[in-house]
């Protein structure tokens, strides 16, 4: 297998910081993401490459591993079993099984051990234990107007297209697993799973908290004296709001169900929180002044 380096992929030195991969990795794939490349079949090659090299280098466990073991680092763990049963064979002064691997490079004990015929000419029986697929880690970057209703997007992984149902409510930071959608077992053993990250960016006025959303309106100095009625912006839509009379600056009002929608509970949703920012009147006329000045007598009476 030739070997990868999924550092020069990203353009990233091997010291690279986890900010220096992200960030690396956006820029990338936004320049051969498929949908601003439609037919371009070198852009959707980068675009598989970039996604498989950031799978590995931004899982710091799997970035550990790559870096010590190259293009054979999903069989890390098996390696490290066998050689520690090696160092007991040469402890007991047994014949060690898998032969000599203390080199830098494993290809001859992967393929005796896991199948196929390795470098020296042997030819592995292909039997031996069955082992589980390694796990795969992606990052799914979407805005917070993408995930307020479920729809499907198609990840690239690994050269392989994954059509997902991407609940409505899913929040930053969360991790979805999808089984049997990692690596391949070896041996015939189950294939791994698919964790999906996803980072949500939020480009909208409102705040997300937990299902409920805030957001902050102005109101004119009339309205908020007098009262009425008012219409505003909700994140799917417009609403009509009643203002009580002398409402006061930094008044706080709800509107139940106009929240963010609750995670796989369809057709749950969290609350709108609607804090009033009273807006003082700016270059007065002359006769407006007045009315004030007549209307601060009053008030004085």
């Amino acid at each position: 297998m030739a070997f990868i380096d999924y550092y020069k992929i990203l353009g990233v030195d091997k010291s690279a910081s986890a900010g220096d991969i992200k960030k690396a990795y956006r820029k990338l794939a936004r320049k051969y993401h498929p949908d601003l490349n439609p037919s371009d079949k070198e852009a959707e090659r980068k675009f598989k490459e970039i996604n498989e090299a950031n799978e590995v280098l931004s899982d710091p466990e799997n970035r550990k591993k790559y870096d010590e073991h190259g293009k054979d680092w999903k069989h890390a763990e098996e390696f490290e079993k066998a050689k520690q049963q090696q160092r007991q064979y040469q402890r007991s002064g047994s014949q060690s099984p898998f032969g000599d691997f203390g080199g830098g490079d494993y290809s001859d004990f992967f393929e005796s051990m896991f199948g196929g015929r390795s470098s020296r000419g042997r030819t592995s029986s292909g039997g031996g234990v069955k082992f589980r697929g390694q796990d795969l880690n992606a990052s799914l970057n979407l805005d917070l107007k993408e995930v307020f209703e479920t729809h499907k997007r198609t990840l690239t992984i690994n050269g392989k297209n994954i059509r997902l149902t991407i609940p409505a409510g899913v929040k930053n930071g969360q991790v979805i697993k999808i089984k049997g959608h990692g690596g391949e077992g070896v041996n015939g053993g189950p294939k791994g799973d698919l964790n999906i990250t996803f980072s949500i960016e939020n480009n909208t006025k409102f705040k997300l908290d937990g299902d409920n959303l805030h957001t902050t309106i102005d109101l004119d100095l009339y309205k908020a004296v007098l009262g009425g009625e008012i219409t505003i912006d909700t994140f799917d839509g417009k609403a009509k709001l009643k203002i009580a009379p002398e409402t006061q600056n930094g008044t706080k009002v709800k509107l139940k169900g106009k929240g963010f929608p609750v995670y796989k509970k369809e057709g749950s949703f969290g609350d709108l929180y609607i804090t009033y920012n009273v807006k003082i009147p700016k270059n007065l006329s002359e006769k407006e002044k007045q009315l004030f000045a007549e209307l601060a007598k009053l008030r004085t009476l």
